[in-house]
């Protein structure tokens, strides 16, 4: 049994943020249909890096589901996707506003056909508001989210986090939205519409941050691998390499101390934690002098014996050969039907009676449009003629996978 097992979703989403929310619902047990368009999904052509025919970029995030391929440009297209919707519990979508109402499959069209329905959208600023019809990308809501000009070194142009997080954060809270229409929906017998943008999650995520701006009216500060409000709690440069340590209150400090061998404890300049955020231009370099003269297992190991959190700074390579996430199951090898074991991410939320689980593959383009119109209701000769017409696309049962042509996919 899976959390989201019974839950059929309408995934109309391409690129990031959108389908990050529906891997995250398909990995808890939806039957997650992506309708993708004649030439896909458009990250399935975005590389390299690509495995043999297929993009990371696209692997990384599709898995778990079926894959529709439908041209919602013509008539016939839109109606099978309003037939399906009829039996759908959520639709999830990362359009720009506007788009599904030009395509007369707007909420309004949808809830006619089904009340019980939740439409989830994804977009850069949200459906209301004066910039509602900008197109949004992860690295605009990143720049006018304030998160930029909080990254980085002092004196240095602002830097981008080197993860999209403003996709993957409006999709999860779309993913959130999305789980309280469900319970709300169990009251109350009728879906809703869940607006999440990236710039609202931008702002939603700068809680001390924003707090500290109210309280002072001052603009934070990059401040490299530091923090503002507590210290030393940042990276520092080892022999070797570089390493995090986090002094988070001052019994953590008198323990520090007392591990480094540093007569400060009583130091009026640091023997509280104000104290040392207001002089950090004193003890930091100090620290890193000393932190420099071994390499970062040491310390790293050091401060791990004395209950003082720290870790070293990793790259992927190190993450990835690390037995911690190798026993947290956050690495898995699947089956592709076109290029053999391909690695994937697990799942991050362990549960512990109706756990998530990776089960299939990301889908080949249209792997599963037969199947799915089928179960429609739809007879064979429809959907030949559905592929004939150019409504829809997809393999024959015994086809081995979608082939691009001149025409579009066969």
């Amino acid at each position: 049994m899976k959390p989201l097992q019974g839950i059929k979703v309408v995934d109309l989403t391409r690129i990031l943020s959108g389908p990050f929310c529906t891997m995250i619902l398909a990995d808890m047990g939806a039957d997650v249909i992506k309708i993708e368009p004649p030439q896909g999904d458009d990250t399935r052509g975005w590389g390299p890096p690509f495995i043999e025919t297929e993009s990371s970029y696209f692997l990384s995030v599709n898995r778990n589901k079926r894959s529709l391929v439908l041209n919602l440009k013509t008539s016939e297209g839109r109606a099978i996707l309003l037939d399906l919707v009829k039996t759908a519990d959520i639709v999830v979508e990362n359009f720009r506003p506007g788009t599904l109402d030009k395509l007369g499959i707007g909420y309004d069209v949808l809830k006619q056909r089904n009340e019980r329905i939740i439409l989830a959208s994804i977009s850069g600023f949200g459906q209301t508001g004066p910039y509602a019809k900008r197109p949004g990308y992860d690295v605009i809501a990143q720049g006018m989210g304030g998160l930029m000009a909080a990254t980085g070194e002092p004196d240095r142009p602002p830097v981008k986090v080197g993860f999209s997080v403003a996709d993957v954060g409006a999709g999860m809270w779309a993913t959130i939205g999305i789980l309280l229409a469900l319970l709300a929906r169990n009251h109350t017998g009728k879906g809703q519409w869940v607006d999440a943008s990236l710039l609202d999650t931008m702002i939603s995520w700068q809680t001390y941050l924003a707090g500290n701006y109210f309280a002072t009216g001052m603009n934070p500060k990059p401040l490299g691998g530091a923090h503002p409000n507590i210290c030393p709690y940042q990276v520092f440069p080892a022999q070797d390499g570089y390493f995090n340590v986090a002094v988070g209150n001052d019994s953590l400090w008198k323990t520090f101390c007392k591990v480094m061998e540093l007569d400060l404890v009583d130091d009026p300049r640091f023997d509280t934690n104000a104290k040392r955020v207001e002089n950090r231009d004193q003890l930091v370099p100090l620290l890193e002098e000393i932190f420099k003269t071994k390499p970062c297992k040491h310390w790293v190991e050091l401060f791990d014996q004395a209950g003082i959190p720290a870790g070293p700074v990793y790259e992927l390579a190190d993450l990835y050969k690390d037995p911690h996430v190798f026993e947290r199951d956050m690495i898995v090898t699947m089956q592709h039907p076109s290029v053999g074991d391909i690695k994937q991410i697990g799942v991050p939320v362990k549960l512990s009676e109706t756990p998530g689980e990776l089960i299939t593959p990301p889908p080949l383009l249209g792997q599963h449009s037969y199947e799915i119109l089928r179960e429609m209701g739809f007879s064979h000769s429809m959907i030949t003629e559905f592929y004939e017409k150019g409504v829809a696309y997809g393999t024959f049962p015994g086809q081995e996978r979608v082939t691009q042509t001149n025409q579009g996919v066969s």
